[in-house]
């Protein structure tokens, strides 16, 4: 089961190619044209060749405008910004303050100890499905995507996890990949993710943190994804429900992300 093809990027965390994920039937995502990633706040355009390699005509950042503020984004040469803030509703919840939570190793006990980090982000994945700012944000994500004159496109939030995972689910998901195929795509950011986030976690283990309250901040799991997807089947009845009623996104443009994301072979 193929999952997306890692960008060996310079100065991008997490940067991956949608295109290849098998789709069933000898149907495949098409390649070059859709990319996921972590925040391009380190960007470097001049010397990171692969990400200039690309092309990117549009970058759609998912986050909220607190970590816009902190960390802008550094754009490829051409790409013009689309802002998709996804917890513009809820701010404050964890997916928007991964650094945050692990600066305090004491802080993060109170709050999020015994199994309450889990829970926490768990519940942030109903917030994604079920909140009228994420529906919005969501569906403009996916009408640029269907766009052929912004792609390629490249979509991110900080990690790359979190709301940038749940947009790639709802892709694929549209596109006709089975939920199997989804999951291993949504789990196999967590190598690239750890990575990225080895320094904060380091620091806070050796301040006393406990490693499943970490754990449970920089990894995605099964469970996270499994909340976003009863979710939307309670509410929605399914996909069709969800994109159709809860997105609001046309027929039409469902078509136009099909016959311009869907290859043969």
């Amino acid at each position: 089961m193929q999952t997306a093809r890692t960008v060996p990027a310079a100065t991008v965390v997490n940067l991956r190619d949608l295109g290849g994920i098998a789709l069933g039937r000898d149907r495949r995502v098409r390649q070059g044209v859709l990319f996921r990633s972590g925040q391009l706040s380190e960007l470097d355009p001049a010397r990171d060749r692969a990400v200039a390699a690309l092309g990117i005509r549009t970058v759609v950042d998912l986050r909220t405008a607190d970590e816009r503020q902190w960390s802008p984004d550094r754009l490829p040469e051409k790409a013009r910004l689309f802002v998709a803030d996804v917890l513009g509703d809820h701010p404050g919840v964890a997916p928007a303050r991964l650094r945050s939570l692990l600066a305090d190793p004491g802080e993060a006990e109170r709050k999020l100890g015994g199994g309450r980090a889990e829970e926490l982000f768990a519940e942030t994945y109903r917030k994604m499905v079920l909140s009228p700012g994420a529906a919005a944000a969501y569906r403009a994500f996916l009408e640029t995507a269907a766009d052929a004159s912004a792609r390629p496109v490249l979509f991110h939030c900080t990690a790359g996890k979190d709301r940038t995972g749940w947009a790639a689910a709802v892709l694929l998901m549209i596109l006709g990949a089975p939920r199997a195929t989804v999951r291993c795509d949504f789990l196999a950011v967590n190598p690239a993710v750890r990575a990225a986030f080895a320094p904060q976690v380091a620091k806070f283990l050796d301040g006393g943190g406990d490693p499943a309250v970490a754990a449970a901040i920089i990894e995605v799991r099964p469970r996270y994804l499994d909340m976003a997807l009863d979710a939307m089947d309670e509410r929605w009845g399914g996909l069709d429900g969800y994109v159709s009623n809860g997105l609001r996104v046309p027929d039409a443009v469902v078509e136009r992300l099909r016959d311009g994301l869907v290859v043969r072979g």
